[in-house]
């Protein structure tokens, strides 16, 4: 499934800033970044699972904001892009 993830991290404080850095990295582990704070995953239920547990124990619910939306397939009969495109596209074999 094709999910976009978005997050406000409160930067106030120290802490904060360690938790946005994490859940940065942590989404960067899972998709690709298109936005700051804005990803673009292509995850099966399993990973979904894995990154909801995951990223639930990084922010402060209290305090942060983390938003994940399901995106409607086929999304190229959806998603209008304008600007410099994604680096990589997510659904393309990745050869390393």
């Amino acid at each position: 499934m094709e999910l976009l993830v978005t997050y406000d991290v409160n930067t106030e404080a120290a802490a904060g800033r360690r938790r946005l850095r994490r859940v940065a990295q942590l989404c960067e582990a899972y998709g690709q970044r298109v936005q700051k704070s804005v990803f673009e995953c292509v995850l099966n239920p399993g990973q979904l699972v894995e990154f909801r547990h995951r990223v639930l124990q990084i922010i402060d619910q209290s305090e942060d904001n983390l938003r994940i939306y399901r995106l409607r397939e086929p999304r190229t009969r959806y998603l209008e892009v304008y600007g410099r495109p994604p680096e990589f596209d997510l659904r393309d074999p990745l050869v390393v």
